[in-house]
């Protein structure tokens, strides 16, 4: 299949498509780090969505989208920071670009979002937990022609928070020790390998009868 990663710099993704045979190109404004500069095209995502392209796995933006900044939309009790929210409103717009694009194979991740922008409803949340790693980092998927992810190695011991940099643990409580190294928004943002393999492996089959298509459907 030939397979557009939107918004993907490392190339996790990409690569692990690749590794399957398919012609994978990751997109993105910024250089890619994967590795593998033949596989990227660097410049506008929106300008690639009109090519043919089998497959879409999307990764737009979420800094003003995201549940977990929804505090900055009024940092002052009953009053919206106007700014923030054109922000966001430009963000939905991007991230709408993806959703409604002409292709049989939709995957968007992104991750919990706040309610204000009523972007449509995601198709599953997962955690790289269910990936065989021991973090926990709530992030939905969004679906059309595809189906569900499903778990591949479930950790049950040793969850950390991936978003607190392992200052606390999945419930949210405080941890003493962490021995965890400050991680930045970009390193936080990339997607772990388990879970990159598994959207390679599971989103090559040709089994029709899991597909996921009703929230798309009558759009």
């Amino acid at each position: 299949m030939k397979i557009l990663i939107a918004c993907e710099e490392s190339q996790a993704v990409c690569k692990e498509f690749r590794k399957l045979g398919h012609e994978a190109f990751s997109c993105d404004i910024q250089e890619c780090s994967g590795g593998h500069p033949e596989w990227h095209i660097k410049g506008d995502v929106l300008e690639q969505l009109n090519n043919k392209w089998d497959m879409i796995v999307a990764f737009p933006p979420c800094t003003y989208l995201s549940n977990a900044g929804a505090a900055r939309l009024y940092p002052q009790k009953g009053i919206l920071n106007q700014e923030r929210y054109e922000k966001g409103l430009d963000a939905k717009e991007f991230f709408l670009k993806f959703y409604n694009a002409e292709c049989e194979k939709i995957a968007i991740e992104n991750p919990i979002q706040t309610r204000v922008f009523n972007i449509p409803l995601y198709d599953q949340v997962i955690q790289p937990y269910e990936h065989g790693h021991p973090y926990s980092k709530k992030t939905c998927i969004w679906v059309k022609g595809l189906p569900k992810l499903k778990p591949t190695n479930i950790i049950t011991e040793g969850i950390i928070s991936w978003v607190s940099g392992g200052s606390k643990d999945h419930k949210g409580n405080p941890r003493k020790q962490s021995g965890m190294k400050f991680r930045d928004s970009k390193t936080k943002s990339k997607t772990f390998p388990g879970i990159a393999k598994a959207m390679a492996e599971q989103w090559s089959i040709k089994d029709e009868s899991c597909i996921q298509k009703s929230l798309f459907e009558g759009l």
